[in-house]
């Protein structure tokens, strides 16, 4: 601090370059130069201020052009997560892995001699949701086909009924298989099939076994 020209509080404020730079310069012509001297030196105050002048500036503008660089790279971070946390029926990286490190299907084939009319769309997704939800499966992988009026008969009578097959690559047992019936004769009871004329055959399949996108869940 210029012992000479600082206010009596002792501080100086650093938004204000010209009279730091005035005082620090100040100082040292004082400490260094006489009066006489200083007088024939005009120009050299003028210069030292502006110099000081110019490096605040600097100063200034690097720290906008480092906070400018961290905000794109922040934004650009954000961006990408964003995308890469968009939902589809599969995403991007889905559909680069390695087969062998997806969850695979279910799919289920029900064929029953009901007429479902215009229900039948909202009856296999209601299909749909209720495998989901015994095995645990994303539902993105989960396929369902249902054949109504079909040719069906269940102990030598027509009586409404259905049969059925589930295929999926693991996430079948004893609970998840006995779910998936309860949930299936829950939505079919409403047009008249009993739990007891329904059949759904469950089948454990092997990666290698079941053809996705081009390949194999096995590769």
């Amino acid at each position: 601090l210029d012992p000479i020209n600082a206010s009596t509080s002792g501080t100086i404020c650093l938004c204000d370059p010209i009279p730091i730079s005035h005082y620090s310069y100040q100082y040292l012509f004082n400490l260094f130069l006489s009066p006489q001297q200083q007088s024939m030196l005009p120009n050299f105050r003028l210069i030292f201020t502006l110099l000081g002048l110019i490096s605040v500036i600097r100063s200034s503008f690097s720290f906008i052009i480092h906070n400018t660089s961290i905000s794109t790279t922040t934004s650009t971070s954000t961006s990408t997560t964003s995308r890469s946390m968009s939902s589809s029926t599969f995403s991007a990286c889905e559909l680069s892995s390695h087969p062998s490190a997806l969850p695979g299907d279910p799919s289920l084939n029900l064929v029953t001699n009901i007429d479902l009319g215009d229900k039948k769309l909202d009856f296999m997704k209601a299909c749909s949701k209720a495998i989901q939800e015994a095995t645990g499966k994303p539902e993105s992988y989960i396929a369902v086909t249902v054949s109504d009026n079909a040719s069906v008969i269940f102990g030598g009578s027509d009586d409404p009924t259905a049969l059925g097959n589930l295929y999926s690559i693991g996430a079948i047992s004893m609970e998840s298989n006995g779910a998936i019936h309860n949930s299936i004769s829950d939505l079919l009871e409403p047009y008249g099939v009993d739990a007891s004329r329904m059949y759904i055959n469950f089948f454990d399949m092997e990666r290698a076994n079941v053809g996705w996108n081009r390949k194999t869940f096995a590769g």
